[in-house]
């Protein structure tokens, strides 16, 4: 699903959500949705916060952690840790979104995702005795390319 479809596609999951658990359909929620969905990035939520400030929008910090978690249990966004750092979020959608690898470099913290149709074929496909998968997710840990030359220079 292109870029352009998968906020709509959000929304209307996000909605589906709401109604069937008895909650409410506020405005911070929604804005929140469109926020992290306008962005392909992972991210963190303090970040999310700043940026929610600067477009002029004023939502508190509990409340936007309360809303990732919310985000959380409806499928729409899912959460990582990668080694001692805080906890980071990537926009994703029941059916949609596809699973990716993660290349974390242990020396600046970076992340890229990467797709490996073969190995995470291999990985979410498979089927386990009673338990049935939805997603997968890989962490790769090393040293990226930026800080290996730089390595090498020092």
């Amino acid at each position: 699903m292109k870029d352009e479809k998968l906020l709509p596609a959000a929304r209307e999951t996000l909605e589906r959500y709401l109604k069937v658990k008895g909650m409410r359909r506020t405005p911070e929620r929604f804005a929140l949705l469109e926020r992290v969905f306008s962005t392909g990035e992972h991210f963190y939520v303090d970040v999310l916060c700043e940026a929610m400030e600067l477009e002029g929008y004023h939502v508190s910090r509990s409340t936007v952690y309360a809303t990732m978690q919310l985000f959380l249990d409806a499928g729409l966004v899912r959460r990582h840790q990668f080694g001692n750092q805080p906890a980071q979020y990537e926009r994703s959608l029941p059916g949609v979104s596809k699973s990716h690898l993660h290349l974390v470099c242990t020396v600046c913290g970076r992340v890229r995702e990467v797709r490996d149709s073969n190995l995470t074929a291999g990985l979410c496909d498979r089927k386990y005795p009673g338990f049935k998968a939805y997603s997968c997710a890989l962490y790769v840990y090393g040293e990226c390319g930026r800080c290996q030359r730089r390595n090498q220079k020092q």
